[in-house]
């Protein structure tokens, strides 16, 4: 871990004070290992030098491990001592598992891809757009297949109403172009993530801000033409260089996203609405008939649109129907999780 060189090539890996300040005096004989891919029973790293092994303890699990986190590992036998606390990490509720899953960590930004075409829907990217600010990660809407749609400022226009001073930009993933339109989030030692369902061109637009000369290009796939589908060509979430600088995760694509416990997320993004609910003349004021009620003046001035007040309320209930309470007698308490 000592020398200039090295520091600066793991800068380069994302490597931050915010890492270097968690590893003790004891642990200076330790190698900093970033994990690139998480697979069922092994996991892949990489370091200042290139790729890097990654030995698992015999108690441990993969599923503890999302790619992107930092290790601390035993430079003589590559096993794993330690995982980094993460400074940003993006989980979904799943519904066969219980807990949340780890999709990827210290991201700096997420790029939520979506087409300009029948998979355009407001209220998954609002999901993801809960998903970012619980995180910690700044997200952005990249609007792709453009090229295709008659439209497409149509669909910017709706993007950009999701939140004041949201990102949102439009370009084609084949294109190299794209690369220069993504620049400014994908400088030396960034990491940005990439979501959504399949079929919208993530794993093309990984391809295309790799570069042409990346040895790890991933397999893309078509869609079908009546609801704009696509077959899941990302099979296992994978870090991957940026030409220029900057990292990119690539994840499966994901056609149900759950949402659980963030309350967070939902303030942040419905902002507006959370703002109106002050104003209400009553402090448990449900917005649907009491007298008083700034949210419902909102609606019928026109001010907020009626069907993103819907939306809200559904991911609010959802969030709290999901979300694991405790339950029972002081000191004997347990996790119930609710049925939704």
């Amino acid at each position: 871990m000592s020398g200039s060189n090295t520091s600066s090539s793991l800068e380069r890996l994302g490597w931050s004070d915010f890492f270097a300040d968690q590893v003790n005096p004891s642990e200076a004989n330790l190698a900093p290992r970033r994990v690139a891919s998480v697979h069922r029973a092994r996991l892949e790293g990489i370091d200042a030098q290139g790729q890097a092994g990654l030995e698992l303890a015999a108690n441990a699990n993969t599923a503890d491990y999302a790619v992107g986190d930092w290790v601390l590992a035993d430079p003589l036998t590559d096993v794993v001592m330690r995982r980094l606390d993460r400074k940003t990490l993006l989980q979904r509720h799943t519904e066969a598992r219980n807990g949340q899953q780890l999709a990827a960590a210290n991201v700096d930004t997420l790029f939520i891809a979506t087409s300009c075409n029948a998979d355009f829907n407001l209220a998954r990217l609002e999901r993801y757009l809960i998903m970012a600010h619980q995180a910690g990660t700044t997200p952005v809407i990249v609007l792709t297949k453009a090229d295709t749609a008659p439209d497409a400022e149509d669909y910017h226009r709706q993007a950009m109403a999701l939140k004041k001073d949201l990102p949102v930009v439009v370009l084609n993933a084949r294109s190299t172009d794209a690369v220069e339109i993504l620049k400014p989030w994908c400088g030396i030692g960034q990491t940005v993530a990439l979501v959504g369902s399949s079929g919208v061109g993530k794993s093309t637009l990984v391809n295309t801000l790799a570069g042409s000369g990346s040895d790890t290009a991933q397999k893309t796939g078509t869609i079908r033409e009546h609801d704009a589908q696509g077959r899941h060509t990302t099979t296992a979430r994978s870090l991957h260089p940026i030409a220029g600088g900057g990292w990119v995760i690539d994840t499966p694509g994901i056609r149900t996203l759950y949402v659980s416990d963030v309350t967070d997320g939902i303030d942040i993004l419905f902002g507006d609405i959370s703002d109106l609910a002050e104003r209400c003349r009553f402090r448990d004021c449900t917005h649907v008939h009491e007298p008083g009620c700034a949210v419902q003046a909102a609606v019928a001035s026109g001010q907020l649109d009626a069907e993103r007040l819907g939306r809200w309320r559904a991911l609010l209930e959802e969030s709290r129907s999901r979300t694991p309470v405790q339950t029972g007698p002081r000191g004997n308490k347990v996790v119930r999780r609710n049925k939704y």
